[in-house]
Formats: structure tokens, sequence, C-alpha cells
């Protein structure tokens, strides 16, 4: 089908205004450009509270944004790490999504200001994610979480951080009794294999805000080292094992040069038996996931990851829904 109506809109207006893609821009240019993402997710909802907070990061203090939805603990959880191309943007930025997917989950939702790159290229955005997991689960109980509930969520990038930390908190489990024990992932056209020559790269690479070439410059940036490019924290998709997963959530979108990541990753679950839900957004681009104020097929995939979250973390409320 052809691009959403609603999406192409957008897309036309960004040509008009003169936007370049990311691969034309400086690392400080592009992220300031990235704060017109805030403008395309409608109007913030009221929470029961958000907390800024620091999380210990193995190389610094992490921002953090904790946002509790009406009701008592112990809550189930998200940790969420966003999209950025690893380099770009912040929680700031997604704050009005984080507040919509708090409300819709009944979770609560610690979303992760890891580093970025090219200042803090791979490994550290990794580690800084594991690390942020690891201490939501060690403050479950202050935090008011229930630790069997507590699951990932990214998007871009940052489904690339939390599909290779699930992949790291399944091998630390089978070791040690007090690693985090993930009942959910959630992955937002994630970039789970370094490079830039799938089919959707080519299909997609122009006219479609994420560009192939964007991709090449944000890989750049995040792996200055390219001979790690096939190490399962940087391609989670290269990981010789993807059983024992836990059920995911797996978000793809037609016209993003990203799709096919997130094909072939949902394919693998699929064949090692892990439980995964897989949806393509015929018409929608990369970054729609942000859109829910400017595009209904934003909001259609904030209610299928929703309905997913609560099959999973709040069975009772989805029965109870549905």
């Amino acid at each position: 089908m052809p691009v959403d109506p609603q999406v192409q809109a957008l897309l036309d207006e960004m040509r008009e205004l003169g936007a370049k893609p990311f691969e034309a821009l400086t690392v400080a240019e592009a992220r300031a450009a990235a704060w017109s993402f805030a403008e395309l997710q409608g109007v913030p909802e009221a929470v029961a509270s958000v907390e800024y907070t620091f999380v210990p990061g193995p190389r610094a203090e992490l921002p953090a944004r904790i946002y509790t939805p009406e009701g008592s603990g112990p809550f189930p959880g998200l940790v969420y790490f966003h999209g950025s191309g690893w380099v770009v943007l912040n929680i700031a930025i997604c704050d009005t999504t984080m507040r919509a997917l708090a409300n819709s989950t009944g979770c609560k939702v610690v979303a992760v200001n890891y580093q970025k790159a090219p200042e803090h290229p791979f490994p550290t955005p990794f580690e800084d994610c594991w690390a942020a997991t690891n201490w939501v689960f060690e403050h479950a109980e202050e935090l008011q979480l229930d630790p069997s509930r507590i699951g990932v969520i990214g998007d871009s990038a940052g489904g690339n951080l939390a599909a290779a930390v699930a992949l790291r908190a399944r091998d630390e489990g089978a070791r040690d009794e007090g690693a985090p024990k993930l009942a959910f992932q959630a992955l937002i056209y994630p970039a789970v294999e370094h490079g830039w020559d799938t089919g959707s790269m080519h299909e997609n690479a122009e006219g479609y805000l994420l560009q192939r070439e964007s991709m090449r410059w944000f890989w750049n940036h995040y792996l200055p080292d390219k001979s790690l490019k096939d190490d399962w924290r940087v391609s989670p998709l290269a990981a010789a094992d993807h059983s024992g997963l836990p059920p995911t959530f797996i978000a793809t979108a037609e016209f993003d040069p990203l799709r096919d990541d997130g094909r072939r990753y949902h394919a693998k679950l699929h064949d090692a038996g892990v439980p995964v839900t897989y949806v393509e957004y015929d018409g929608m681009i990369h970054g729609f996931y942000w859109m829910q104020g400017v595009c209904d097929g934003a909001k259609r995939l904030h209610a299928d990851l929703a309905e997913a979250i609560l099959e999973v973390l709040q069975p009772a409320r989805a029965v109870k829904v549905g």
C-alpha cells in the first residue's frame, strides 16, 4: 500500500521546511533537530506522579524518569530505552509517550537516559542499560514493583539495547539466581544487526525520514570498531541462541529501512520457541511510535502494544478490559 496519508502529509511538511536527513547534519545539529519529535506526540497525559532521579551506571550517573500510573502497588514495571540512533535523543523528548505507556498498561515505567555516541560509543550505552535494569530489580521493593512482572521496551536503537539486555539477562539468569529475570520485551522497529544492506534498507533508502545513509551515519558513530559488528551485544540477531527469552512483542513499519531487522528477529525467536507477537504496520515509517498526536497508525501501535503488555504483565486486567 502507499504511505499513509497522515504520514505523507508530515513528510511533505518536513520537505517544505527544508529538513535535512541526519547524515547531512553535525551531531549537535541532529540533536537539536530531534526535539521536533516532542511536538508529534500529542497532549501529555496526567499520571499519578513523575519522579526525576539518577541511576548509577558503570561510568556515570544516568538521568531517569519514573512514571507511576494511578492505582496501588506493587506495580508491574517497564524499563524503557528510547530511540536515538545511539546518538541524538533523550528522555525529555519522549515524555508524552512514556506517560501514555504508563496509563495504557498500568505499569510503572522507568525511562533511562543512557549515554550517547560518539562521545560514548559501544559498549557504554549497552552497559548503561544493563546497569539500569539491574538497579530497577535491586530497588523493586522501594519502587513498589513486582519483580516477577518487569519487562524491557525500546524503539529503534533502544530496541537494539533492549534486545541485548534481554539476551544478557537470560544468560546471567542461568548462572546467577540474583540476575534480573525479565518477564517481557517489546521491540519497536529495532536495529538488531549491524549493517545497511538488507532488502528494506535498499527499498526504503530515501524519502521516509530515516534513510539508509542515516543508518550508516548512526552505526559509524556507535561502533567505530567494525571488528565487533557480530558481537551479540551489537547485533542481537547474531546471538548463537535465542531460546529462553521472555514473551516478546515486535513491531515494524512498512516503509522503514529497519523493517527487515524486525522481521528477521521475529523469525529467530519464533524458531527458537519464544512466544512472540509480530505486527508490521502498513503505510508507516520509522519513528511513528512517537507520532500519536498526528497519526492514527501510531495510536494503533500503542493500543496493540498495551494489549500485548497487559496479557503478560497484567492478565487479570487484560481479561477485564477484553
